[in-house]
């Protein structure tokens, strides 16, 4: 009896060990990554940055990865446009080096990144959403991606077997239907896991889900401070590129006012492709979308056609109707990040894994007067990030570090316990997450735009930004210096290049330039013309 009772204790204490070695042996020693992007999403509509916008139209879920972990507050990119940033974030490079330049161009899907060699480390990789870079994706077990910008209703998909298949529904929703379904199929629980989620919303032209088509029409919006800007101050890149709001936002597509009544009204279409893009979106819904769709926007185009606006009123109107539909947009994105965060938190993956959420880059929210991106002005340049991994950061923290979309490979390689190639340009994170302050931490940053002549007609250039000032040279058709003191003109509103005062100062930063621009090993050469419809 007493050797059976012992043998009983026996058996009691190996099952224990063996499903306590089961449980360790599903938990991945490695962390896993979230990496959520979205297009063209600007900072000031995140409400954790505090901006009058963010809290007229507030972002919870975005807002719980800062608050339960790191918010920066000097996120920048490499070069203000969606392919070449992208290109840059999974090579750790300047796109004069990953060769992706412009979103017309091909990337080589052979050239190391980031997800390859987490790959190679064993991890599961799958990439959903949008993708953006003309060839197909390599470094992933699962792929899912959008054909080069996708659409918002009822959107087509490329799958891994090349078939390019529609999904009924909201792109948004799908995209994170995908994402989840990848997640709660996975086969071997014991493999870290980076998961790149990456959503069309909230770019052009702008078309909210359902739901939220008529979330923010009884909101006004503030107008920035400069929204009436003349850009005199600023310099010729600046006067010639074609992103007013007032002039270059299509009524039609982007402010949803039906061509017929556009032209009835007295607008001239400057360029019919807009009209084109306006019923092209409307005839991928189906009858319930539409219906829907009509219920709203319908009222919207009787009133425009009753009483069109002119001059300043419908500038501002524009500005308005802009805001509502590009902040619905933002809503679904909000309302699908937390779908990713209430299932990591439901399935005890919160503490080891790293979720970072981010946008391709900023984007003008009527500063200036303007929309788009593109330029190395602030808002422009500078894109979100918030960054939580229970593991390192502490709820709440800030950083007001200047990094790059360039750092995001090296960081995840390194928490990944993954050797960072030494040709990368990136500065890994970690020093950050872990509230360490380097004195050695950069000091300035480095930017190259080149997609001129295109649309919106941004001229190349290049620039420097340090911690307090800015200086620009746009090239090719041109040869102007601009120069910028962000702590007195945050808003670039002075351009101070041929000052006196600043002499000193305007010496310095072209050697700094120089110096990055030799440290980044920038021909300051840009490759031929691509043949390929931007």
């Amino acid at each position: 009896m007493k050797v059976q009772k012992i043998f009983g204790i026996i058996l009691l204490i190996l099952s224990i060990v063996l499903s306590s070695c089961t449980t360790k042996k599903e938990q991945p020693s490695q962390p896993n990554i979230v990496f959520i992007m979205s297009d063209d999403h600007a900072y000031q509509a995140i409400s954790a940055y505090r901006h009058p916008i963010g809290k007229l139209a507030p972002t919870p879920n975005i807002d719980r990865i800062g608050n339960q972990g790191m918010i920066f507050n000097r996120m920048f990119v490499t070069n203000s446009l969606c392919g070449p940033s992208r290109a840059a974030i999974i090579t750790g490079k300047f796109n004069h080096l990953n060769g992706f330049m412009r979103n017309g161009d091909r990337f080589d899907p052979d050239q190391p990144t980031f997800p390859k060699m987490l790959q190679k480390a064993g991890y599961e990789t799958a990439v959903i959403g949008k993708w953006h870079l003309k060839s197909l994706p390599k470094g992933f077990d699962y792929w899912y991606v959008l054909p080069g910008q996708g659409h918002y209703y009822n959107p087509d998909f490329v799958e891994q077997t090349g078939d390019t298949v529609r999904a009924h529904g909201y792109v948004t929703d799908i995209i994170t239907d995908k994402a989840l379904s990848w997640l709660k199929g996975r086969k071997d629980k014991s493999k870290p896991f980076l998961l790149m989620f990456q959503h069309k919303a909230p770019h052009r032209e702008w078309l909210p889900a359902e739901p939220y088509l008529d979330l923010y029409h009884k909101t006004t919006f503030p107008l920035p401070d400069n929204f009436f800007d003349n850009h005199e101050h600023m310099g010729t890149a600046a006067r010639d590129a074609e992103m007013l709001v007032s002039e270059n936002m299509a009524l039609s597509s982007d402010n949803k006012i039906d061509p017929e009544i556009v032209t009835e009204t007295g607008h001239t279409p400057f360029l019919k492709w807009y009209f084109n893009a306006y019923r092209n979106n409307l005839k991928r819904m189906d009858d319930q979308q539409r219906a829907r769709w009509d219920e709203v926007y319908k009222p919207i185009n009787e009133a425009f056609r009753r009483n069109p606006p002119s001059g300043d009123e419908l500038f501002k109107w524009k500005y308005q109707r802009y805001m509502q539909d590009y902040l619905a947009c933002i809503r679904s994105v909000d309302d699908n990040v937390g779908r990713i965060l209430d299932y990591l938190k439901e399935n005890d993956l919160e503490e080891n894994t790293i979720v970072v959420y981010t946008s391709d880059q900023g984007f003008y929210l009527g500063e200036h007067g303007w929309f788009d991106k593109r330029f190395m002005y602030e808002e422009s340049f500078r894109t979100p990030l918030l960054i939580r991994y229970p593991k390192l950061l502490k709820p709440g923290t800030k950083s007001d570090k200047l990094v790059q979309n360039i750092d995001f490979a090296p960081t995840f390689l390194e928490l990944a316990g993954v050797p960072v190639p030494d040709d990368m340009q990136g500065v890994s994170l970690t020093p950050l997450l872990k509230g360490k302050n380097p004195d050695n931490w950069r000091k300035s940053l480095y930017y190259h735009y080149y997609e001129f002549p295109g649309i919106h007609m941004a001229k190349r250039h290049y620039g420097i930004r340090t911690e307090q000032y800015s200086l620009i040279h746009f090239y090719y058709d041109i040869d102007e210096w601009e120069l910028y003191d962000l702590e007195k003109d945050p808003a670039q509103m002075n351009n101070v290049i041929d000052h006196p005062e600043y002499m000193e100062i305007r010496n310095t930063l072209h050697h700094q330039l120089d110096s990055l621009v030799k440290m980044y090993k920038d021909p300051l050469d840009d490759a031929p013309e691509s043949n390929e419809k931007i």
